[in-house]
């Protein structure tokens, strides 16, 4: 499982996705998220701007991402 440590109170989900490295850009992570790719806390999202807080799972292509508060 890949750790993100996030600074802040929240990251939206295609931030985190560019953070761990499974979008290489913006566009890439829409495309993910618009084709259903991406889940969060087991649910599928939608929405590329998702707060994602301390915690919190996403699951994309095989890989677990878990959001980290430093």
């Amino acid at each position: 499982m890949i750790e993100i440590k996030i600074d802040s109170e929240y990251i939206k989900l295609d931030q985190a996705l560019k953070l761990a490295d499974i979008a290489s850009t913006g566009g890439h992570a829409k495309f993910l998220i618009a084709e259903e790719l991406v889940k969060v806390n087991g649910e599928v999202e939608t929405r590329r701007g998702k707060k994602l807080f301390d915690g919190d799972i996403i699951e994309v292509e095989g890989e677990m991402i878990k959001v980290v508060a430093e």
